[in-house]
Order: C-alpha cells, then sequence, then structure tokens
C-alpha cells in the first residue's frame, strides 16, 4: 500500500510539473501594427511570411494557441460586406490586398497545420483611433450610420447605449462565426473606454432616449447594463451557430478593490473593470455568459498597487466554474526597465510558477507575439528550460457543446533510407494529431507531457532516424483532436515491413 501510495504521489508530482493540458497561447496585435504585419502595405507574399514566422514560432515555444486580431476598429482583416479592410493591412482602408488573398483564411490553414487553436480577437466599441488623423472609408460604419457613434477624446466609439451597435456587433460575429473554421471568439479589456480625467463620456443622450427603467442616479448601473447586453446577445449569436466556439474575454487585471468592494481584490488599481470599464466580469462568469476569463495581470510579483501573486490568487477562488487562464505582458521584461523584476525573464518563470501551484487556472496568454521573436533577456531558453519543456495539449472547455471523434486511419510508419515515415487517414471531426513516443521496455501513457512528441495538423511527417527515434528503441502510437479538444482513443503505428530497407 505505501508502495501504491508513492508511485500514484510521483505520477501526480510529474503531471503538476509537466501538464499534458495547458492553455499556452500569445496575442497577435494588428491594430497599430504592433505585431502583425509588422507594417502596413506589405505585399500579400511579406504579409504571409511573417505571419508563417510568428506561427513558427509558436511551435518552437510549445505554445498551442493564438490569439489573431482581425476587427482592431471596426475594420477587417477578411473580406467583409459589414465593415472596411483594415488600413494596418494595406495601408489604406477599404483597399483589399493585392494580390488579393483572406488573411484570415490563410491564417486559419496555417494554425491548422500546425495543430495550433486560433482564436479570433475583437474589439467591441472601438470605431476610430484618431479622428484628427484617420481616413474612412466610404463603406466604414460611421460614414453609413454616424448617428451610432460618439468622439471621446481624439478617438470614436460605438455608442454602448444603442440597440444598433450591439446588433452590428453580433452580425459581425456571427459573420464570423458561420464561415471560418475558429475554436473561439475574443474579446479583450475595452469596453467603455478607460477614463479620460475630466471628461464624461458622451452618452447622456442615449441614456435619456433609452433609460430602460434606470433612474439617474443609476446611470453607471445602466452602463454596466449596456455591457452585459451585448455580451449576453454575444454568447447566443455563437452558440446558435456553433455550440462548440468558445467566447472568451481577457479583462484588465483588477475587477474591483477591496476598499469598494469586501469581494474585490486587496489591490489599489487606479481603474477597475466594474467602476470605470463598466464591466462586471464576475457576472458573466456566474451567469455562463462567457466560456473562459484571462485577466490581464501585467504587474510584476510583489508589486504595492496590483501584486500579481494576490490578484492571481483572487482570480483562482472568484472562477465560478468558468475557465481561467492568466496574461503576461512579456513586453514588460527590459535590462533597462526601472522596476528591477524586470530586468530578466525569470519574472515571468516566477508567475508561471505560481500559476502551476494555484486551483483554478488553467494556463496563460501573452502579450504580444513579437517578444517571441526578440526573445527578451533569454525569455525562450527560460520557458523551455523551466516550464515548456514539452509540448501540451489545449484545455477542454466543458462550458460548450462537446464534440468526440474516432481515431486516425490506417496508421503506419515506413522505415526507408534511414528515414521514419508516418502516415495515416484523417476521419470526421479531427482537427490536430497527437503523436506519441515511447520507448521499448517501458510502461506507456499518453496521460505523460514528456510521452508527447508532435502535435499536428497534417496526416504525414517523416523523420531522419538517430538515437532519439530509432524503430527497433521506439515505439509510437497517434490520437485525434476533435474541434473542442476531445482526445480519441490512441492506436499504434503499425510497421510497414515490406519497404524496410534501412539499418
Amino acid at each position: 500500500m505505501v508502495a501504491a501510495a508513492g508511485l500514484v504521489l510521483a505520477v501526480f508530482s510529474l503531471n503538476a510539473a509537466n501538464p499534458k493540458r495547458e492553455m499556452r497561447a500569445v496575442w497577435i496585435a494588428s491594430v497599430a501594427n504592433i505585431d502583425w504585419p509588422s507594417r502596413s502595405g506589405l505585399t500579400t507574399l511579406e504579409q504571409q511570411r511573417e505571419l508563417v514566422e510568428l506561427l513558427d514560432l509558436v511551435k518552437a515555444y510549445n505554445m498551442n494557441t493564438v490569439i489573431l486580431q482581425i476587427r482592431p476598429a471596426a475594420d477587417a482583416f477578411y473580406p467583409s460586406d459589414l465593415e472596411p479592410w483594415s488600413q494596418w493591412l494595406t495601408g489604406v482602408q477599404g483597399q483589399a490586398p493585392s494580390p488579393f488573398y483572406d488573411p484570415l483564411d490563410f491564417a486559419i490553414r496555417e494554425c491548422r497545420k500546425r495543430g495550433i487553436d486560433i482564436h479570433l480577437w475583437l474589439n467591441p466599441y472601438r470605431a476610430e483611433l484618431d479622428t484628427a488623423r484617420n481616413a474612412l472609408s466610404d463603406n466604414h460604419p460611421m460614414k453609413l450610420n454616424p448617428e451610432w457613434f460618439v468622439n471621446y477624446g481624439r478617438m470614436s466609439y460605438f455608442n454602448p447605449g444603442l440597440s444598433e451597435t450591439r446588433n452590428h456587433v453580433a452580425n459581425v460575429v456571427a459573420d464570423l462565426v458561420r464561415r471560418y473554421d475558429i475554436d473561439a471568439i475574443h474579446f479583450d479589456d475595452y469596453f467603455y473606454p478607460y477614463p479620460l480625467q475630466g471628461i464624461e463620456f458622451p452618452d447622456s443622450t442615449a441614456f435619456t432616449k433609452y433609460p430602460r427603467g434606470f433612474l439617474p442616479e443609476e446611470k453607471d448601473d445602466w452602463r454596466r447594463d449596456n455591457v452585459d447586453l451585448i455580451i449576453r446577445q454575444l454568447q447566443d449569436t455563437i452558440k446558435s451557430i456553433k455550440p462548440h466556439v468558445e467566447f472568451g474575454i481577457s479583462p484588465f487585471g483588477v475587477w474591483r478593490n477591496d476598499n469598494m468592494d469586501a469581494k474585490g481584490s486587496a489591490s489599489r488599481a487606479g481603474v477597475t473593470n466594474y467602476d470605470d470599464l463598466y464591466a462586471d466580469i464576475l457576472k458573466w462568469q456566474k451567469e455562463g455568459w462567457i466560456d473562459y476569463v484571462t485577466p490581464q495581470l501585467y504587474w510584476h510579483i510583489g508589486m504595492v498597487a496590483a501584486d500579481y501573486s494576490i490578484l492571481a490568487q483572487w482570480w483562482s477562488e472568484n472562477t465560478y466554474g468558468c475557465p481561467t487562464y492568466i496574461g503576461h505582458g512579456l513586453y514588460r521584461i527590459d535590462a533597462e526597465s526601472p522596476v528591477e523584476q524586470w530586468h530578466t525573464s525569470e519574472e515571468i518563470a516566477r508567475q508561471l510558477d505560481i500559476i502551476r501551484a494555484t486551483p483554478n487556472l488553467g494556463g496563460s496568454m501573452f502579450f504580444s507575439a513579437k517578444h517571441l521573436r526578440t526573445n527578451p533577456e533569454g525569455l525562450k531558453e527560460t520557458l523551455l528550460a523551466r516550464h515548456y519543456k514539452h509540448p501540451a495539449l489545449p484545455p477542454v472547455n466543458n462550458r460548450v457543446a462537446q464534440i468526440t471523434n474516432e481515431p486516425p486511419g490506417n496508421s503506419v510508419m515506413t522505415v526507408t533510407d534511414n528515414k521514419l515515415q508516418f502516415q495515416w487517414e484523417r476521419g470526421e471531426n479531427q482537427k490536430a494529431f497527437v503523436i506519441y513516443k515511447f520507448r521499448l521496455g517501458r510502461p506507456e501513457s499518453i496521460e505523460f507531457a514528456e510521452n508527447v512528441w508532435r502535435v499536428t495538423g497534417e496526416t504525414s511527417f517523416e523523420v531522419e532516424i538517430n538515437d532519439q527515434n530509432r524503430n527497433d528503441w521506439y515505439y509510437y502510437m497517434i490520437t485525434a483532436l476533435s474541434p473542442t479538444n476531445q482526445e480519441s482513443v490512441p492506436v499504434f503505428f503499425y510497421e510497414n515491413l515490406q519497404t524496410k530497407d534501412a539499418k
């Protein structure tokens, strides 16, 4: 009994240190050409090459998901009848890529090849980033329906108090879910805009016209209800078309400070979701209106106003059954940073240590993708040595309708010309494939991350034979992942003896 208990403990410790399933995502920001494309006006081939490079880096870091920004400001990185082509793509709003291609379709196909999940990142209300400089195309919603919009500072926004706004955004989301093979719709932290000092957001006319029973002193509650309405409508829209597609939110990292609400966190953030952005995240989690949440905890461990470790623990205690991941700020890593904790990539490693040790936290999302390329202060080496040594599968989200599948068909390994060639057949509802490698004579288990050899969306690959994969030392199995990341039962790769001619 003691020996058995020790074995169970050892297995548990191994899985905790190297989880087989874990969200490992990176945001790819298109607004202002933050990540991709690196500048507007690149050729089609240049845009495609840059995106392929970023996706290859995602695989090289052993990450499994990208959050691609495809609607930064009521514009589109795909052909749309509802909104114009993005200026961040071609340099001119409304102008299609030339030679023509669909960047979103290209991104999805390249993600699928690599076995990478893709979440589409949209902003609900932002319409124009700079009213003094931006040139709107004739088919921009602001030109077609100017009464839907308000100006605040240098920017323009859809008026959250109007049903027309909610309907338009829901139509955009419905169009995307209907037309594209995606894993999730993702909204960031920008609901009502971050407040400008001394300037009231100009929604008084909408409040007077459409109060929906709220009294003048309840305007803040009315604003939160506006955001509640669009969140509920988007959840209903997505699920009415494809019940398995997730709806996720990455809010600002503080819901409320505990000096404002006893349920809040021990923080003193100058802005909060509830009080300033009018986003009652916890309500959405409780009501099941969202399928995952990723609070943006871009602060270091020990920060007085917003301590990463305190906030991570708070979110873990307030999930209400909603899958919860943590957002990390890779952009903070800088040897010249005035904050000592960010001088090395060790801060990110320590944050991941906290996630692994804290219940209810299922992984991470990183801002942003260009930092995979620059590898600040040896970030890649730190992650691969400490936390991401092995690939991990994306989590299964039980808040969405599940899809199961059968294992791949005719899985064959052929040994020829000193190469191992793997081939199999794709079946119904098979999004990606997981190949496992086991040493002969050792017990097999597909539950251990270290046995995951590769994850791919292709149906064949080949490798040179070496001491790490010799067919007389190792054997291989394969499973299929469904669109909701349910894994099929494993099947063996059977060796093709008829063409075996390698030593």
